[in-house]
């Protein structure tokens, strides 16, 4: 697997104001797997780049920490000092020198890149927003826009022939559990199936025997552990833990039913509903369920590039890599509904569209069943 990472830092004063911004892209298709930024208080230009460069190699260890990588930059004091041509002198430098050398010892490769400045418009722009946010009081999230990027390929429709062999994913919901069956918030707590709940696992592991699963991902929640475990035994299929997949954390609102939340909590839960970055009581917003979500998503289709994944999850995560697939706003997530132990499919493509070819499938339950259209 080959990774490029461009870096930025700058400071508006040097020392001043400063942020980073670092950009992971596949090195095929160009396609951007992660995004960070921050803003670092009053420090140099070249202390906010090395921030950056940091940033970026975490983002990427994340993803692939067996990866080759290219790290692209426009600062000729880092590019250099970290490839071993110019010493690193300055006090500030030389902890930060050493953190990076770390985290870049644990990939397959590293090659360090001086690029122009225009060539790393999309890393500087984060650093931007980053500062631009910390001056307005606010903490820097994803833009919804990337106006330095290109247009998206035009999405790929069930008519036409993929323009390249799709990632795809099999989102399984887990099965029932006491919550599910009183329709209760069930968010981070570690709730496990019932007995119907394990039998929908072995039914869904049954109808997926030979079906070319290549991997099975699941949430560190229980419920799901435990429903991976039961298709793993019947795939023989090794079960990996991804913890971006775990549900929403509902806060005061775990184990309650949507009546008894409208009831204690009426005013938070308009405002819940209205408005995907907020968050229950103490819990967590769907603004920040996307962004994690998001994080997992792009970890699958690095790892498990053009194979079929088994991702077991909740009701949010899959509704929102749904969602995801289909271009959809935020109000989508309130228009599905998944029945426990319901599959939906996505076709995920390189070249960026992604196909949904089933949603809420229950029928790999029936007796003798397998599943749809995968």
């Amino acid at each position: 697997m080959k990774l490029i990472i461009e870096a930025d830092g700058g400071s508006r004063g040097n020392p001043g104001p400063a942020g980073y911004g670092s950009v992971v892209r596949d090195a095929v298709t160009g396609q951007v797997l992660a995004e960070r930024a921050e803003s670092l208080g009053v420090v140099t230009n070249n202390v906010a780049e090395y921030r950056g460069l940091i940033a970026g190699l975490e983002a990427a260890s994340e993803l692939a920490p067996d990866a080759d990588l290219e790290v692209r930059m426009d600062s000729k004091l880092v590019v250099e000092q970290m490839s071993g041509r110019w010493k690193i002198k300055h006090p500030d430098m030389k902890p930060l020198a050493l953190q990076a050398q770390r985290l870049a010892s644990r990939f397959g490769s590293v090659r360090y890149t001086w690029i122009p400045r225009e060539r790393n418009k999309h890393a500087d722009r984060l650093a931007n927003e980053a500062m631009d946010a910390a001056a307005e009081g606010r903490t820097w999230a994803p833009s919804a826009v990337e106006e330095d990027e290109p247009d998206p390929p035009t999405a790929t429709t069930g008519w036409g022939p993929p323009t390249t062999d799709p990632t795809t994913t099999l989102l399984l919901r887990h099965g029932e559990t006491p919550y599910s069956g009183e329709r209760r918030f069930a968010g981070v707590g570690d709730i496990p199936l019932t007995d119907t709940g394990l039998a929908q696992a072995r039914a869904a592991g049954e109808a997926f025997a030979g079906r070319g699963i290549d991997a099975i991902v699941t949430s560190p929640l229980k419920r799901t552990r435990q429903t991976a475990q039961e298709v793993a035994q019947v795939l023989d299929v090794p079960v990996r833990v991804e913890d971006d997949l775990r549900e929403t954390d509902f806060g005061d609102w775990e184990g309650y039913t949507f009546a008894e939340v409208r009831e204690r909590w009426p005013a938070e839960l308009d405002a819940w509903l209205a408005d995907p970055s907020v968050a229950p009581p103490y819990g967590e917003s769907f603004a920040a369920t996307l962004k994690r979500v998001q994080t997992a998503r792009d970890k699958l289709l690095v790892r498990f590039r053009k194979q079929k994944i088994l991702v077991v999850s909740h009701v949010t995560p899959i509704k929102t890599l749904l969602r995801l697939a289909l271009d959809a706003p935020p109000s989508a997530l309130y228009r599905m509904h998944l029945d426990v132990a319901s599959l939906s499919v996505v076709d995920w493509y390189a070249d960026g569209p992604a196909v949904v070819r089933s949603l809420n499938d229950t029928h790999h339950l029936r007796q003798g069943a397998e599943p749809g259209l995968w």
